[in-house]
C-alpha cells in the first residue's frame, strides 16, 4: 500500500499533509481509502520527521462527503479492503490515538463521515465557503458513537441534536459560533493558515503535546465502546428495508418514504 490511490501523502517541514484525492466523488470514502488514511495516519505517527498531520481534501469543492454510497449502491458495501472489514473505526481511533495534533483544513462540504472526521481533529480551519452536516437519518444510516456522543461535548447536546435531528447544514462562519471550528479563513488562504498553526505547534515539546492530547482524551474515551455497540447495530440496520429505502432513495434523487416504520 505504498502507491496509495485514494489519498496523497506528502511531508514538509514538520507537517504531513494527508489528503483525500477522489474529488470525482466528493471526497467520499470507500473501503480502501480508509485502508489507506489508516497507513497515512500510522506513518506520519511513526515518523520522527512529523510533528503536525493536516487532513484535508482534493480540490475546491469538498473536504470529504462521508462514505461513498454510490459505491454502496453498487455493490451493497464500501468495496475491498486489506482486511476484509471496513476499517473506520481503526480511522477514528489512530487519529484519536496518534500522540500528535491533528488539523482538519476544510476546504469544501464536511457531511457525513466527512463531518465525523473533523470533529475527531484536534482542530479545524475551514475556509469561507465550508458547509457542515450530517445526513445519516436521510441515507438509513447513523453514527451513535464519536460522531454524536462526542459531537455534543463539543457544541453541546440540544445543538448536536440539531445537527442530526433536523440534519442542518452550518456554513462556516455558523460553524465557527457553535465552536465547531477555530477558525475561517478565505480559500485562498487555506494551507498557509495551517502552515502558520503547525509551525507555532512544531515549535513546542512534542512530549507535553503527546501528554495533553491524551489527557484531553481520557474524559471521552467510553465514547469508544459505545461507537462499537452502534457499528454493530448500524451493521444490521443496513440490510433492513428502512436502511435501503434511504440509500434508494438517494441514488434515485427522490425523497425516502420512512413512514411505514414509524411504528417499530
Amino acid at each position: 500500500m505504498d502507491q496509495f490511490t485514494d489519498i496523497t501523502y506528502e511531508v514538509e517541514n514538520g507537517l504531513a499533509t494527508i489528503t483525500i484525492n477522489r474529488p470525482e466523488r466528493y471526497n467520499a470514502f470507500r473501503a480502501n481509502t480508509v485502508d489507506e488514511l489508516v497507513l497515512a495516519f500510522k506513518r506520519a505517527w511513526g515518523s520522527a520527521e512529523v510533528g503536525t498531520i493536516c487532513l484535508t481534501g482534493a480540490g475546491e469543492k469538498a473536504f470529504c462527503s462521508g462514505g461513498d454510497q454510490k459505491q454502496r449502491a453498487e455493490t451493497g458495501d464500501y468495496g475491498p479492503s486489506q482486511s476484509g472489514l471496513f476499517e473506520v473505526e481503526a480511522l477514528h481511533r489512530v487519529m484519536r490515538d496518534i500522540p500528535k495534533p491533528v488539523i482538519a483544513a476544510v476546504n469544501g462540504i464536511a457531511i457525513g463521515g466527512g463531518h465525523v472526521l473533523h470533529v475527531l481533529a484536534d482542530l479545524t480551519i475551514a475556509a469561507d465557503h465550508a458547509t457542515f452536516g450530517q445526513n445519516g437519518p436521510r441515507v438509513g444510516s447513523f453514527d451513535a458513537g464519536l460522531g454524536s456522543s462526542y459531537l455534543a461535548r463539543v457544541v453541546g447536546e440540544k445543538r448536536a441534536r440539531e445537527i442530526w435531528f433536523m440534519l442542518r447544514r452550518l456554513s462556516a462562519e455558523e460553524a465557527m459560533d457553535w465552536g465547531l471550528v477555530n477558525k475561517v479563513v478565505p480559500a485562498a488562504e487555506l494551507k498557509n493558515e495551517v502552515r502558520k498553526w503547525a509551525d507555532t505547534m512544531n515549535s513546542y515539546s512534542p512530549t507535553a503535546l503527546k501528554v495533553l492530547k491524551q489527557s484531553f482524551n481520557t474524559d471521552t474515551e467510553h465514547m469508544i465502546s459505545i461507537g462499537t455497540m452502534s457499528y454493530t447495530t448500524l451493521h444490521m440496520f443496513t440490510e433492513t428495508a428502512e436502511a435501503k429505502e434511504g440509500i434508494t432513495a438517494f441514488n434515485e434523487k427522490r425523497q425516502p418514504d420512512f413512514s411505514a416504520y414509524r411504528g417499530n
